[in-house]
């Protein structure tokens, strides 16, 4: 399962935090929380769903923290592979991280992760229709945000 998961609750846990050593505490914290106290799992999806919900209320917990800080540059080793080039995920990846949290979440499960509006309702408990506005609402602020950098991208 770590194998499987370990990049994406990595991801997931930068797009909150910022740090890469933050992230990395996060994700081994997920990672302990599950060795910790096991949990079976009805399928592959399913134990995704709650490492993603995991991850989400864990890097929460850490924001409010006054010690946690947005201050480092993705390690170029953990992106997703649907980045074309450093240009565009340096770009694009700090528009979405630039997003507020409600909107990133959205992004980062629909685009990053694959997961559909409905799917991403039940992951965040959203209604669907709150996902798909979401979903609108960011497009829109990262259009702008690309827009403005003298990227027409989306």
């Amino acid at each position: 399962m770590y194998r499987r998961h370990v990049k994406m609750v990595y991801r997931l846990a930068y797009s909150y935090l910022g740090s890469t050593a933050d992230a990395e505490d996060a994700t081994q914290s997920v990672f302990m929380k599950l060795i910790n106290a096991p949990r079976s799992f009805q399928s592959v999806e399913h134990e995704k769903a709650w490492l993603i919900r995991c991850t989400s209320n864990l890097c929460k917990d850490m924001l409010k923290s006054a010690r946690v800080k947005r201050r480092d540059e993705m390690p170029a080793d953990m992106p997703d592979g649907n980045i074309r080039d450093a240009h565009e995920f340096d770009d694009v990846t700090q528009a979405v991280l630039s997003l507020p949290e409600r909107y990133k979440d959205c992004v980062y499960l629909h685009y990053y992760e694959g997961y559909k509006t409905d799917e991403i309702a039940r992951i965040t408990d959203t209604p669907p229709s709150t996902v798909r506005n979401r979903l609108r609402d960011a497009r829109g602020m990262l259009k702008r945000t690309l827009t403005k950098e003298g990227r027409d991208a989306l």
